[in-house]
């Protein structure tokens, strides 16, 4: 009966013998209506002995659902159809025999692709739960392996639903077969340290030993709002709670999560700088054990270490004073021991492969916890890494808050009004008033934008990608024909036209995201699987597989060579491109003090704010924006020579791009209390911000060429006294041999919501390449004729 399929220990016939001794005791001590309804029931049962002695195909079962349906309508109810959402099947098998109206148009509205299959349940675990029911039904062991079980089924708008699943196994009974393996108190014991150990179970439960007869009954609630409430919880903890409170909030959700009473929870963090555990706030550590800080390498045995830090797994103790006897020497079994411990759970805390802490949860109870039922923090794991990332993030702030008030973080031009705020709110709380921080507000400031933008960033990135996955496939397809020629198997041509299919997708010139995911998946769950078995086979191919091993980044899997050389080109041009401009800054402060930020994105961008309303006192003057304005595009031009200067230096060539934009109209910047950033404020002020973002991907207007181009500097502007202020400061820089003669005026195509924009772009002189040039100054296309020879 198993439409599954998977390997599972039990052999599954559909009977309804306890169903229909139910209906016996009803026949010799219930109520008219009870005792008639069992002559019924069990006149059929007589009729048709089959569903006593267990079906076992679908067709038997298609035979007899007339007599099925009648005997089940006192659990199926025909007045309840459309308002339970139940199933009766086997255990755990995706084709139920019977089912209610209600679940019947749930499945129908989801996808047709869509199968129903319970929710984070591997194959593995399905065996295992196999395995606890025998163990519980049959042998009386308490194996606690009950998790909450959900169905997420999409509804016919495609949005996922979560329905919580209910089992009733009253109908059911487990028999030995002659396969069965007996079942010792050793095994037990040696089956809940290895729930992990898949093989170790099948040995002691082998495949189909055991069967099962009846069927269970599985009620079914809509319980997406539950999930969802839940999920936003976990998003939502409080930042603000006590931090000795931490540990505590964890332990009452495990004590009911466990039902354990002695159960208690610790809680170590991890330094990554320092390599150190530290224990935090005023939880306890069981690590530690009272020491405020300790190497990881001497705090945790070597098996412990490994586990935790390199497989990022749990790491479980069931008997803490049996593996403290057979293994003396062990610092953490001793120091667990110490502390009167008798099983425990260390739990990492990871997110993204970045580990935050150490979760502890221990017993004073031998066994009480274990491998097995270690898997139940899975459900509240989320729970707790956002506490903790959160604790990770207060701490932070709380670091940064005394930076700030030792070291001035805001930018010193405008730390002024911030202090003069904090010193208004601390006066009038300290008389007993209630008072906030109000939002701070620059009026009449000129912005000046400036960016220098790597050109084509997206494709160069995409290429890498192409690149990485071509050389990763076409060295598994080296492999799989050598295997070919030693071990012909059919299979092996199949994958190779499939690793031949995957190059031809890859080659066009869009590579499609789905190839990309598609690709990895293959690599993840069928090549290396199979390079894991051919490795163990013999030395030829495990020589083969360690080859490509030495190829691909253990962490990941895959081949980063090309993305690499990409991250790292990238990373080159940011950090120089942002040191020249974070130095001159420093001098362009002396002329006169303005705000200053900038970005480091696919290239640097850069904001400058300048105004009497910023600069305390009342000592503006335009020409110190005409100053400013003449510095920005100065700097523009050095930081095009220095790009250049490296260009040739960067493991993947790429080209960059500068811009500046002109904005004629003072604004208002405001700071956001909840952004922790300055904006601007106001409709009018938001177009400024709208012409950044969309003006550099701008073309001329009435062609396809781009407003910004490699080897010149590009003026967006869109006032007349604008384009002549910046001509002065073109023929000046001219002079200086900095800036070309080819000026351009032009004209930029219309963005949404913005028309009337022009362009003054200009190519850039590039000084000697080294000592012996001829040339003092290059232009862009002798530079590249010089890079490229």
């Amino acid at each position: 009966m198993n439409d599954l399929d998977r390997d599972f220990p039990l052999d599954l016939k559909i009977s309804f013998k306890v169903l229909f001794e139910k209906h016996k005791e009803n026949l010799a001590n219930g109520n008219t209506f009870q005792k008639r309804r069992a002559e019924e029931v069990l006149a059929i049962a007589k009729k048709f002995p089959k569903l006593t002695t267990g079906i076992e195909s679908d067709a038997d079962l298609e035979k007899l659902r007339p007599e099925i349906d009648f005997i089940l309508e006192d659990i199926f109810p025909s007045v309840l159809q459309t308002n339970e959402i139940k199933i009766a099947g086997a255990p755990f098998q995706l084709k139920p025999f019977k089912t209610t109206a209600r679940y019947d148009a749930i499945k129908a509205n989801a996808d047709s692709t869509y199968v129903m299959q319970l929710s984070d349940m591997s194959d593995d675990e399905f065996y295992i739960l196999g395995c606890s029911l025998i163990l519980r039904s049959h042998y009386g062991y308490n194996i606690d392996f009950r998790r909450p079980y959900f169905y997420d089924i999409p509804d016919a708008n495609g949005v996922m639903k979560s329905y919580k699943v209910l089992y009733n196994g009253d109908f059911g009974y487990i028999e030995k077969t002659d396969k069965a393996v007996a079942i010792s108190e050793k095994d037990v014991a040696e089956l809940i340290d290895n729930f992990g150990n898949i093989e170790l179970w099948k040995s002691k439960f082998p495949p189909k030993s055991w069967k099962f007869y009846g069927f269970v009954i599985a009620n079914m609630y809509d319980a997406t709002t539950d999930v969802s409430i839940s999920n936003f919880k976990t998003n939502l903890l409080s930042i603000e709670s006590k931090k000795e409170n931490f540990a505590e909030s964890f332990k009452g959700i495990l004590k009911s999560l466990y039902g354990i009473q002695d159960l208690e929870v610790g809680f170590t963090m991890f330094d990554s700088e320092s390599d150190s555990f530290e224990k935090p706030f005023e939880a306890n550590s069981y690590i530690l054990n009272k020491k405020p800080k300790e190497k990881c390498a001497t705090a945790l045995c070597e098996a412990s270490h490994y586990t935790l830090f390199k497989q990022k797994q749990f790491y479980c103790i069931s008997d803490v004073a049996h593996y403290a006897k057979e293994y003396p020497t062990n610092v953490l079994y001793k120091k667990l021991q110490k502390q009167n411990v008798g099983s425990a759970i260390i739990v990492p805390v990871v997110d993204n492969d970045e580990l935050y802490g150490v979760l502890e949860v221990v017993s004073t109870t031998p066994k009480l916890l274990n491998s097995i039922n270690a898997n139940k923090l899975h459900d509240i794991l989320p729970n707790l890494l956002d506490t903790v990332k959160r604790s990770k993030v207060q701490e932070e702030n709380e670091i940064e808050l005394m930076i700030q008030e030792e070291c001035t973080s805001i930018h010193t031009s405008v730390h002024w009004k911030f202090r003069k705020e904090a010193e208004r709110v601390i006066k009038l709380q300290q008389a007993g008033n209630q008072a906030y921080f109000r939002e701070i507000v620059f009026e009449n400031v000129h912005p000046l934008y400036g960016q220098i933008d790597i050109k084509g960033s997206s494709e160069a990135r995409n290429n890498a990608t192409k690149l990485d996955l071509v050389l990763q496939l076409e060295h598994v397809q080296k492999i799989i024909k050598k295997i070919y020629l030693s071990e012909e198997l059919p299979i092996y041509e199949h994958i190779d036209f499939r690793i031949a299919t995957f190059l031809e997708e890859i080659h066009v010139e869009d590579l499609q995201v789905n190839t990309e995911r598609h690709v990895l998946e293959f690599i993840k769950y069928e090549i290396i699987p199979l390079f894991s078995h051919l490795s163990k086979k013999n030395d030829g191919l495990k020589a083969l597989v360690d080859e490509y091993n030495d190829l691909v980044e253990s962490s990941t899997g895959l081949v980063y060579n090309h993305r690499r050389d990409y991250d790292e080109s990238v990373t080159l041009i940011n950090k120089r491109m942002a040191a020249i401009i974070d130095r001159k800054q420093r001098d362009a402060q002396l002329m006169y003090p303005h705000y200053f930020e900038r970005f480091k994105t696919d290239g640097v961008e850069h904001n400058l704010y300048i105004g009497e309303s910023i600069t305390r006192k009342k000592s503006f003057h335009k020409v110190y924006l005409y100053n400013l304005r003449l510095w920005q595009l100065q700097v523009m031009c050095e930081m095009e020579n220095q790009f250049y200067k490296i260009k040739s230096n960067l493991p993947i060539p790429l080209d960059a791009a500068s811009m500046i934009l002109a904005f004629n109209a003072p604004l208002s910047l405001r700071f956001r209390m909840d952004e922790k950033r300055f904006d601007v404020d106001g409709t009018y002020n938001a177009r400024y911000e709208v012409i950044k973002k969309r003006v550099d991907k701008a073309a001329i207007k009435g062609t396809d060429e781009r407003i910004t181009q490699a080897g010149k500097i590009s003026i967006i502007y869109s006032q007349e006294e604008d384009e002549r202020e910046y001509l002065k400061y073109i023929s000046f820089l001219q002079n200086k041999k900095q800036l070309d003669t080819d000026v351009e005026l032009l004209e930029v195509e219309d963005l949404q919501g913005v028309t009337g924009l022009k362009a003054i772009r200009v190519s850039v002189l590039y000084s000697g390449m080294s000592k012996n040039d001829s040339k003092e100054y290059y232009t862009y296309e002798d530079l590249m004729n010089h890079i490229n020879n």
